[in-house]
């Protein structure tokens, strides 16, 4: 068995929904055949033992007991394989159903990091919540049960033949009626399909709906507007129990079809058979066979009709998964990405400048166009260049590699602590909160950084939120590490001793601070300043006070003239 989730889930066939389900299986194409075999087997066991219980019922009816003990012992030995072939298939088709669903999650993560702040824009959070909560289950489930309807077609067509060879109208019978039942369950399946897509598209809108009522709790209930907005979602909320209504009633005719139907044909084989075997044209033990068959028939049409439904559900799970693997990025990669090398990192629009293995910061007169000029040292936007080569022309993924920007829009995740700020377990944790004054706010917490986080760390104040993201990127260790107003949360003590911890934590490596704090200033290498979007003076935070007033009345909270 293989180790999930895999390393790399590979590059998904996003053109369509069927060809996505068919990408995932051809991923686990071994698991997938290994299942489908041992479903064959195991559903051919089961459709050879009424067989043998006939021919062991015809033995006995004769009076040859020895010939009945050889069919009670390969009895026996076709239950024994049919066990270990079932138990077998099961675990293969678990390793299938979680593999499916881990590389859904691995390509939809992956897309949503690659999106990055496009995301927000183009989906709504609740289309994504929904991909994670219920269609991977789904789409799993499809690829799951492609080897349980290999298996059950084949003992389908195993049994009509046996059927055949003993009784012409009988395997009549079961050759006219399996498909003719198929017809009336396939024409079930696309009112249900219909349905399915539009109670899909209605929970992930209320799925939205419900994260934004959280988010924005406290804002309504300051503006008053809890009462009006818990209205709208309730209402939406009963839309959407109608819809799921709707959709049940059509599964629940499709399941009332699937048992009448094959009950019915149950009736007719059993009817005949024993019509047949009082004329004498059929042995009793083949008419117990055949009745046997009849019952045991119910088990792979159920799971034909199974198959059908999984494979619906799991293509209009696979819509929904396609639909964001097709969103494109407003920052798109260039179609021949060149490589980065080293150099200096440059924002020609502003004419700003960061030296490489330097403490920089750039101070504005308006805070925002210091907060550009990060967007497109950091690829937010386009225009910045790395060594003479613009950003724009390198991969995205290269650019995020070297270059980290961390601003106060940044979140904690929920869960364990230390998963959060230190993922992949690099070792620099207890560095990283010192560097950036946090070892008191995890010493504070009951079980360290073992504690649990709330939801975008509700439970932390404004500037121990800010602490916790400083540590986070410098545990990162990016070549070049832009960080936009981090100091502006907290208090002037702890603010000095973040920028002395700054300056040691990233001695020899890239740093960019976008403030105007006179504490932070005082430990950087290299002040640029920025007025109307434009680099206007630069040097070290002394010179600049001393050559430059309108900088320093900027730095020192003095009023402009």
């Amino acid at each position: 068995m293989r180790r999930l989730p895999e390393p790399d889930p590979g590059l998904p066939d996003s053109r369509s929904a069927l060809r996505y389900l068919f990408w995932l299986v051809r991923r686990s194409r071994l698991t997938v055949a290994a299942a489908a075999l041992l479903a064959i087997l195991w559903m051919g066991c089961q459709a050879l033992a009424p067989a043998v219980v006939g021919f062991a019922v015809d033995a006995a009816a004769e009076g040859a007991g020895r010939t009945l003990l050889g069919w009670v012992s390969v009895l026996l030995g076709v239950g024994a394989v049919q066990a270990v072939a079932g138990i077998s298939r099961h675990r293969f088709a678990v390793v299938n159903w979680l593999g499916a669903a881990f590389r859904t999650v691995q390509v939809v993560v992956r897309q949503a990091n690659r999106l990055g702040s496009t995301l927000p824009r183009r989906l709504d959070a609740g289309e994504v919540v929904a991909i994670g909560t219920s269609d991977i289950t789904h789409i799993g489930a499809a690829v799951d049960v492609v080897s349980r309807g290999v298996g059950a077609l084949f003992a389908v067509v195993t049994v009509t033949v046996v059927l055949l060879r003993t009784s012409v109208p009988l395997g009549l019978i079961v050759v006219v009626g399996v498909p003719m039942l198929m017809l009336v369950v396939g024409l079930l399946i696309r009112p249900l399909h219909r349905r399915q897509q539009a109670y899909r598209v209605r929970q992930g809108r209320l799925t939205g709906r419900a994260a934004d009522l959280v988010s924005g709790l406290r804002v309504l209930r300051g503006v008053g507007g809890e009462a009006l907005m818990a209205s709208r979602y309730c209402k939406e909320s009963q839309e959407l129990r109608t819809a799921g209504v709707h959709t049940a009633r059509v599964e629940a005719l499709l399941e009332a079809t699937q048992v009448l139907l094959q009950g019915l044909l149950l009736v007719l084989v059993t009817l005949l058979g024993a019509r047949f075997a009082a004329s004498g044209q059929i042995t009793v033990g083949q008419f117990v066979s055949f009745y046997a068959y009849a019952a045991f028939l119910v088990a792979p049409l159920r799971q034909l009709t199974d198959a059908i439904d999984k494979v619906t559900r799991g293509h209009v799970s696979a819509r929904r998964v396609v639909a964001m693997l097709g969103v494109r990025s407003d920052l798109p990669d260039p179609a021949s990405p060149v490589a980065l090398t080293g150099g200096d990192l440059a924002d020609p629009e502003s004419g700003v400048l960061i030296p490489m293995s330097r403490f920089t910061a750039i101070v504005a007169a308006e805070p925002a166009d210091a907060a550009r000029i990060a967007d497109r040292l950091g690829r937010y936007a386009d225009g910045a260049t790395l060594g003479g080569v613009p950003l724009a022309d390198a991969a995205l993924s290269a650019v995020r590699d070297r270059i980290l920007v961390a601003d106060n829009e940044a979140r904690l995740f929920s869960g364990r602590l230390r998963a959060d700020l230190d993922p992949y377990d690099r070792g620099t944790l207890s560095a990283a909160l010192e560097a950036a004054a946090a070892t008191d706010i995890v010493e504070e917490l009951p079980e360290g950084v073992k504690s649990l986080v709330d939801e975008r760390g509700r439970s932390f104040s404004g500037g121990q939120q800010q602490r916790l993201r400083l540590a986070r990127a410098l545990i990162a260790e990016p070549e070049i590490l832009i960080l936009v107003e981090p100091t502006n949360a907290v208090d002037a003590h702890t603010e000095a001793r973040i920028a002395s911890g700054l300056r040691t934590a990233r001695a020899g490596r890239a740093t960019v601070v976008c403030t105007s704090s006179p504490l932070v200033l005082s430990q950087v290498d290299h002040v640029c300043y920025v007025e109307s979007g434009r680099l206007v003076a630069a040097g070290s935070h002394r010179e600049l006070l001393r050559s430059h007033p309108r900088y320093a009345r900027t730095v020192l909270r003095e009023d402009q003239p």
